[in-house]
Order: C-alpha cells, then sequence, then structure tokens
C-alpha cells in the first residue's frame, strides 16, 4: 500500500527545507484528496511535482508551530532521513513549550 509515491517540491523558505536541507522529497501518499487553497494564515511547505497540489503547509497560530503533510512520514522511518527530520521537528517543537514562538528547525 505504501510502495505510491511521487514527489513534492519544498517551499525554499520553509520548515521542510530547513529541516531536511533538501528542496524536492519523494513522499509515499495513498489519499485521493487535496488541498485545493489554504486559509489565512497557512503557509505552503511543499507542492505536488506532477499536478502542484498544496501537499504541505505550515502555520504559527497563538504562537505554536503547526506542520501538516498530506503523506505517512510513519511508514518506513528507519531508512528515511525526511522523515527523521519531520519528528525531529515535532519533538523540537515539543521541548519548546511556552517558547515555541522563538521555533526554528535544526538541519
Amino acid at each position: 500500500m505504501f510502495e505510491h509515491a511521487h514527489d513534492v517540491t519544498l517551499a525554499p523558505d520553509g520548515l521542510l527545507a530547513a529541516s531536511t536541507g533538501l528542496d524536492r522529497l519523494t513522499v509515499n501518499s495513498v489519499h485521493e484528496q487535496g488541498i485545493d487553497r489554504l486559509g489565512s494564515g497557512l503557509q505552503v511547505e511543499a507542492i505536488a511535482a506532477d499536478d502542484g497540489l498544496v501537499e504541505a503547509f505550515s502555520a504559527n497560530p497563538c504562537g505554536a508551530p503547526v506542520l501538516a503533510v498530506q503523506w505517512h512520514p510513519v511508514w518506513n522511518v528507519d531508512a528515511r532521513p525526511d522523515s527523521r527530520a519531520f519528528f525531529r521537528l515535532i519533538g523540537d517543537a515539543l521541548h519548546l513549550g511556552s517558547e515555541a514562538e522563538t521555533f526554528r528547525p535544526r538541519a
């Protein structure tokens, strides 16, 4: 099921690009839905290389970082440095607690 994959292009100034050091990822995807347009306050993190759909976004509502992806970073995480970077971002944000407004990803 998780062998379905496609490329996404990362936003150059986004959290995912900063944490992975990459500008493009191959991600697994088993969904048939997509994001048509983002709401106010949300920033594009990744778009599908083949059709331009938004595949990841971020926000900082109320001073707390949010990162959402349309793929499955939990699958085969041991073999995927980009998935480990995703979870490192989450861990870093959790450790910051009330200092989340100063959150910066580490590469």
